[in-house]
């Protein structure tokens, strides 16, 4: 008698980054003879992608993992599945704390998914699966959307080799690593052909893309190309990082009739004395000067941009100066973070605490 194949659910937490994960993982096991199901509640196995980037972000990871292993003793669950940065980031201590978790994977091993449990299937001793993040995705690897039909998110590269002081990101996905240009450039024609008409490109830095790579391959390159693709309509560009905006790019950005006039680059502060804590690669007058360069550059352009305030070391006067910087560049779309202190970071080691007050 065949043995009925095991139902999955996949909740995904935290950013389209980790959404990409997810819709890889699911097109993984749906070519392993896994059988997707959308609710927890209709799955034998639920596999949780967490964020740990944040306190708050690991809160919503944590008391969704609570939630749902309570299904475990209320419904038809048997096994639950911890992926994510959250798994990368805190292996033994939510081994130890959740017994109810059967599984834990980390951020390199999304490709294995499907072998690991099948792995764990015959041997359940083993309940951690955590190394190093190496693992970028190609146009090759199975994938299951679960965006709109017309619109997709497309990760050019994975991992982050920046130094910031408060961000746990590098430890959590490794050093940063690039796609080549043919293979972006094959998934976006795929997804046009599907009929995608929007293309969100993402990566923990998009303007660092291909430096890696040592050939030449760069963001302007990846663009002039993706620019002739048939059926594709809109370009947007997300997560940027103010020191790679180049004229060129920034001149295909103002003439392409694809390329959205609006790009996401987390400034993050204004003032001198905490860019350079928070390990930042720009002056404060260097910030003012990428934002004029890139109004004066892009006519019509939507400026998206986040800051952090509260960081160690801020006094008042430097949150005047943000506030002023604020009201100067006119952004169009503003996000505002409360600083939070995580361990392993640079800047959890900094003296001049912000009072919560």
């Amino acid at each position: 008698m065949r043995r009925a194949r095991q139902k999955i659910s996949i909740v995904s937490l935290g950013c389209a980054r980790n959404l990409v994960d997810s819709e890889v993982m699911a097109g993984i096991l749906r070519q392993s003879r896994f059988t997707l199901v959308r609710e927890p509640t209709e799955a034998d196995v639920v596999i949780v992608n967490t964020c740990g980037f944040i306190g708050p972000a690991k809160e919503e990871s944590i008391e969704t993992i609570i939630e749902i292993g309570r299904l475990k003793e209320e419904g038809n669950l048997k096994k639950l599945v911890v992926a994510g940065c959250l798994s990368q980031r805190y292996p033994a201590e939510l081994a130890r704390e959740l017994p109810e978790v059967d599984l834990f994977i980390g951020t390199g091993e999304v490709p294995r998914v499907a072998e690991i449990l099948r792995l764990h299937e015959r041997d359940s001793s083993r309940r951690q699966y955590i190394g190093v993040p190496r693992y970028i995705y190609d146009q090759c690897t199975p994938r299951l959307r679960s965006t709109p039909s017309y619109t997709a998110f497309v990760k050019v590269s994975e991992g982050c080799d920046h130094k910031c002081a408060f961000c746990i990101i590098p430890q959590l996905r490794g050093p940063h690593r690039s796609r080549s240009i043919d293979s972006v450039v094959a998934e976006t024609q795929a997804l046009a052909r599907a009929g995608v008409k929007e293309i969100n490109l993402i990566a923990q830095d998009l303007t660092a893309y291909g430096r890696d790579r040592k050939d030449g391959t760069t963001l302007y390159g990846l663009l002039k190309e993706m620019d002739r693709i048939t059926g594709l309509e809109w370009i947007r560009l997300l997560y940027a990082y103010p020191n790679f905006l180049e004229r060129p790019l920034l001149e295909l950005i103002r003439d392409s009739h694809k390329i959205c006039k609006y790009i996401d680059i987390p400034f993050q502060h204004i003032s001198r004395p905490l860019l350079r804590r928070m390990r930042r690669g720009k002056s404060g007058s260097a910030v003012r000067e990428a934002v004029r360069e890139l109004r004066a550059a892009v006519p019509g352009l939507t400026l998206r941009t986040s800051l952090i305030v509260g960081f160690p070391g801020e006094t008042e006067a430097d949150f005047n100066e943000l506030l002023d910087f604020v009201e100067e560049a006119q952004f169009e779309r503003l996000g505002v973070f409360k600083y939070s202190e995580e361990e392993g970071t640079a800047a959890a080691r900094l003296d001049g605490k912000v009072p919560e007050e």
